[in-house]
């Protein structure tokens, strides 16, 4: 499956943004779909995710950093994952990555799980 992650920009702080990832080229709504951010020297770090289910029935994670400021979501008849942030911070300044997991026994926090990734968006948060 190819991704395409759109929707990054350079905005203040407490500002909102959507991310949005299209998947193309395969069974999209079979993914346990993921969003990672990586900022230059360091490991590329979890965001949120959410699972597939056949049943429309999600379960989503969040990092610990974001709870309560970011969501994410999915549509899986456009083939599109969303993040939504609010209230953004300068810390949350990054390149943002959409992931499609492949690895079903790993954990969904692990970037190692996933095996297709979007080309990134830069995310930068001024103060």
């Amino acid at each position: 499956v190819q991704l395409q992650a759109c929707g990054g920009g350079l905005v203040q702080a407490g500002s909102s943004l959507r991310l949005s990832c299209a998947a193309s080229g395969g069974t999209f709504s079979s993914y346990t779909m993921g969003w990672f951010r990586q900022v230059p020297g360091k490991e590329r770090e979890f965001v949120a995710a959410i699972s597939w289910n056949p049943y429309s029935v999600y379960r989503t994670w969040n990092a610990d950093s974001v709870k309560g400021r970011f969501t994410v979501s999915r549509d899986n008849a456009k083939n599109t994952v969303f993040l939504q942030m609010n209230s953004l911070k300068p810390e949350d300044t990054a390149v943002y990555y959409c992931a499609a997991k492949t690895a079903q026994t790993m954990s969904v926090l692990d970037p190692a799980a996933y095996g297709h990734w979007g080309q990134g968006t830069q995310v930068t948060v001024s103060s």
